[in-house]
């Protein structure tokens, strides 16, 4: 029997998909990743019986970066990465393994089916998908075809077993323009950001921003924000003047008139037309018209007004909303939430969708009555050939979709029964008066019939006291006029849907990637979301816009980006080679790069003025071991050290607390020693400014501390404080923390297990003998008289951690708290670490401790 090989875009869609088609009758079991399942089972294939085997990946199988050596910032020169550097397609989450799990469940098949994602991105995966399972599997039979892309929009089982019926081929233009856009990104973005990164952070010690980044879509969105900030700080207020009139009839409310000249900006004029007016003691009225009009149901919803209508509505961010999004997608509650489109097919089930609603005691009597009735032809909208637009694609309550999911889908559905409700109408009464030579009007609605507002209420009109009734010739008396003084007031901070609509006009980003965009301006610290979701840029937002202006506006502004969008569209229809695109987009930008590196004092100016200098930054903390003066700490982002006197600044590890390590030094460069701690409930360990950034040996990476340091005599280096290898991960050793007394532990050097034991003890060394079962190094524990836990009184015991049985009860294992991914548990690179330095545990390779170690209650502090 041949076997059909299938593959979604996440476990989640793989498992709903199978369960579809095979109508319930797979078999499960998980993959040797850990992460994806594979689900079997038996079926018809293009006329013949065969075996299904449906798994997923996890997102892009592989992403795009440089080749090793150019991913070292101090010995690679910016400018070479727009050419010279080439670049490789790495997988991208390695600890997944997925290449070797897609090769392996692929191996021996016949058939391919491809369920990415419909869009752009999940074409590009879908070759991603290809070239890891190709070369393993069965040749075809002569010219037989054996690559297929099913196209769906929904998870429900007509659409995928629509989808399955007629299989199409992966489209390779528009993988290619996923890949043009990558490469564009990585080089234009990595030489920019690395090299203002460099210089100003070298030079300024309260840049509050470990990065500081460009990017071809970013910057321009930041762009926005700063352009409206500095509309708001150059707005000069300036007074005008209205004419405003109060009149009644009988014993009806009076009426407040609106003047037909609106406002004036002369004074003197706006009192010479009230004196003028007020020789009146009547208003007469002029005319009364009356005018049905309509307030237009909505166009169908795509992911932009989706996004706007989440930020102004919902008060949630771009970012979360398509997180939400994408997970009522993969649930099968709604329609693929990535489009462009705003109009429904010709074929679109639009009475079977608005049925799946007609119980929900939220909007089911609405339901009833259009299904009853006749539902309303939907407005024409904009086709972009990609999905349908966003709809529910069944019925749901708040308990089964959480908080903000059901907020979410509640707009979402709502939404999709307005655009087939009727239009909303209401009676517009304008009433004309004069008052001596004045004009002035008032107007008011009335509601005829709410139409779709029934089901979006805070789009309906609102309720107002009726107008008087009268005809033209009646007269009302005037109670008072007068001149109101008023003044113009500035734009207010940009709000992320006004953003969004911004980049969407521009043509900054996709729909997939403007949250992205949003997002990574807020991270950067080049903007902040205040209250009303309104991004208000930060210093350091604002000096790099303006600096970008005055070397080379282009850098800043949509124009450039928006027609690199337009040669990537082009690139997808085929219509546009993709390598010329790429390089005559990388040759622009080059010499772009160039300029603005020879310009970058224009930029510097603006720094000087809002940032201090780094020599004048931070508090004096440790010595440094070139001239013995002391070196200040800058704890603004990203930290580090500063010696003034020898003008260079040495990096420390992030995320932490850093205080001086007793005075004491390391024996390679004398630098004086700090000590980085997570907090009390974390982890701790020395670290030497200058190995930090230049690491003394060859086993040794940049960023690692003395306890990753190989150093074969020094007291502080794991070759003298390491004890075992971790009980979790592959590459780390727990390595002992001599600060940590009374409360003493061990922490492993790579991930954040934390081994806390002999609590109170005395004294704690670290023995140069091992353990002769398991090879870890001895402790040599000297515990207080009164708290001794040893028998017959003794105060002191050497023995092994993990096998000896008087310590057994008193070693605790934990996780530390952490704040940065890079220490969470299981977050060890793979492949086997250097131990301690001499061999693993310096004496051969070292055994995983004992399982009564691994078994240890582990719990999260």
């Amino acid at each position: 029997m041949r076997t059909v090989f299938m593959v979604a875009e996440k476990p989640s869609l793989a498992q709903s998909i199978a369960k579809i088609l095979s109508k319930g009758s797979c078999s499960t079991r998980k993959g040797l990743n850990g992460a994806c399942s594979v689900h079997e089972y038996t079926g018809s294939f293009v006329g013949q019986n065969v075996r299904f085997k449906m798994t997923s990946v996890c997102g892009h199988v592989m992403s795009l970066d440089f080749i090793g050596k150019y991913n070292n910032w101090d010995k690679v020169d910016p400018a070479e990465l727009f050419s010279k550097a080439p670049t490789e397609k790495k997988e991208a989450n390695p600890k997944l393994n997925m290449v070797k799990f897609l090769q392996v469940e692929a191996k021996g098949c016949d058939f391919v089916v491809l369920w990415l994602d419909c869009d752009k991105e999940g074409e590009n995966i879908c070759f991603e998908v290809l070239d890891a399972i190709q070369p393993g599997m069965n040749k075809p039979y002569g010219n037989e075809r054996t690559v297929y892309r099913a196209k769906f929009s929904s998870i429900t089982d007509t659409d995928i077993c629509n989808a399955m019926a007629r299989l199409g081929e992966p489209n390779k233009n528009e993988a290619l323009s996923v890949d043009a856009r990558q490469e564009l990104d990585l080089r234009i973005g990595c030489a920019f950001t690395r090299f203002q990164t460099k210089y100003f952070q070298g030079k300024y010690g309260n840049l509050d921003s470990s990065l500081i980044s460009f990017g071809p879509c970013q910057t321009p969105t930041l762009g926005f924000c700063v352009e409206r900030h500095d509309k708001i700080q150059s707005f000069k207020p300036e007074a005008y003047w209205v004419v405003q009139a109060k009149v009644f009839k009988g014993k009806d409310s009076p009426l407040i008139l609106d003047w037909d000249r609106v406002r004036v900006f002369d004074r003197d004029i706006g009192q010479m037309f009230v004196n003028m007016a007020k020789t009146a003691k009547e208003a007469k009225v002029e005319s009364v018209t009356k005018k049905e009009k309509a307030k237009q149901r909505p166009l169908a919803l795509n992911t932009v007004e989706m996004l706007r209508v989440a930020s102004s509505a919902l008060g949630m961010g771009p970012q979360h909303t398509m997180q939400i999004a994408e997970r009522l997608y993969t649930q099968g509650y709604i329609s693929y939430p990535r489009t462009e489109t705003t109009h429904y097919p010709e074929n679109f089930d639009l009475k079977g969708t608005l049925k799946q609603q007609a119980n929900s005691s939220f909007w089911g009597d609405s339901v009833k009555a259009l299904l009853s009735e006749g539902i309303n032809k939907p407005r024409k909208g904009s086709d972009a050939g990609d999905h349908p637009p966003i709809t529910p694609m069944r019925a749901a309550s708040e308990s089964e979709l959480g908080s903000d999911g059901w907020r979410l889908y509640d707009y979402i559905t709502r939404h999709f029964i307005a655009t087939v409700s009727p239009d909303c109408k209401y009676l517009q009464t304008t009433i004309s008066f004069s008052i001596a030579t004045e004009s002035f009007t008032c107007s008011g609605k009335t509601l005829i019939s709410p139409g779709y507002t029934e089901v979006m209420p805070w789009q309906g009109i609102p309720l107002e006291e009726a107008l008087p009734v009268c005809e033209r010739g009646d007269t009302f008396t005037v109670d008072e006029i007068k001149l109101l003084e008023k003044q113009t007031n500035p734009p207010d901070y940009l709000t992320e849907a006004e953003l969004i609509t911004l980049m969407e006009k521009h043509g900054i980003g996709t729909d997939a990637s403007i949250p992205v965009h949003i997002n990574n301006i807020c991270q950067r610290n080049y903007v902040t979301v205040e209250s009303g979701r309104k991004l208000k840029p930060t210093n350091l937002g604002i000096v790099l816009v303006h600096g970008y202006y005055k070397i080379d506006a282009d850098l800043v502004l949509p124009t450039i980006r928006s027609a690199v969008e337009k040669q990537l569209t082009q690139i997808a229809l085929g219509k546009a080679n993709f390598q010329q695109v790429l390089q005559h987009t990388l040759d622009i930008f080059k010499r772009k790069f160039h300029y603005f590196v020879d310009s970058i004092a224009g930029m510097d100016e603006l720094m000087e003025v809002s940032f201090s200098p780094i020599a004048a930054t931070g508090k004096p903390l440790s010595r440094c071991g070139k001239c013995r003066r002391f070196m200040k700490y800058i704890q603004a982002k990203p930290s580090r050290l500063h010696c003034s006197h020898c003008d260079e600044t040495y990096s420390l590890p992030q995320n932490g607390a850093i205080k001086l390590y007793k005075e004491l030094k390391c024996p390679l460069d004398e630098f004086e020693l700090v000590l980085w701690t997570s907090g009390s409930r974390g982890k701790s360990y020395p670290v030497c400014p200058y190995c930090f950034g230049n690491p003394p040996f060859r086993d040794m990476k940049k960023g690692m501390g003395c306890n990753e340091c190989t150093h074969p005599s020094c007291q502080h280096s794991l070759n003298s404080l390491g004890i075992g290898q971790c009980v979790e991960c592959e590459t780390g050793v727990l390595v002992f923390d001599p600060t940590s007394g009374p409360k003493w532990r061990m922490a492993c050097n790579k991930c954040n297990v934390v081994v806390h034991f002999f609590e109170h003890a005395h004294k704690v060394q670290v023995s140069q003998d091992s353990c002769d079962s398991c090879e870890a190094s001895l402790v040599i524990v000297d515990f207080n008289k009164t708290r001794s836990p040893l028998p017959d009184g003794e105060t002191q015991h050497t023995g092994c951690v993990f096998c000896d049985s008087v310590f057994q009860d008193l070693v605790e294992l934990k996780h530390a708290t952490m704040r940065h991914p890079m220490h969470r548990a299981g977050g060890a690179r793979r492949g086997r670490g250097k131990g301690r330095g001499r061999r693993p545990m310096g004496r051969g390779n070292p055994k995983k401790p004992k399982d009564k170690m691994a078994a240890l209650a582990a719990y999260f502090v």
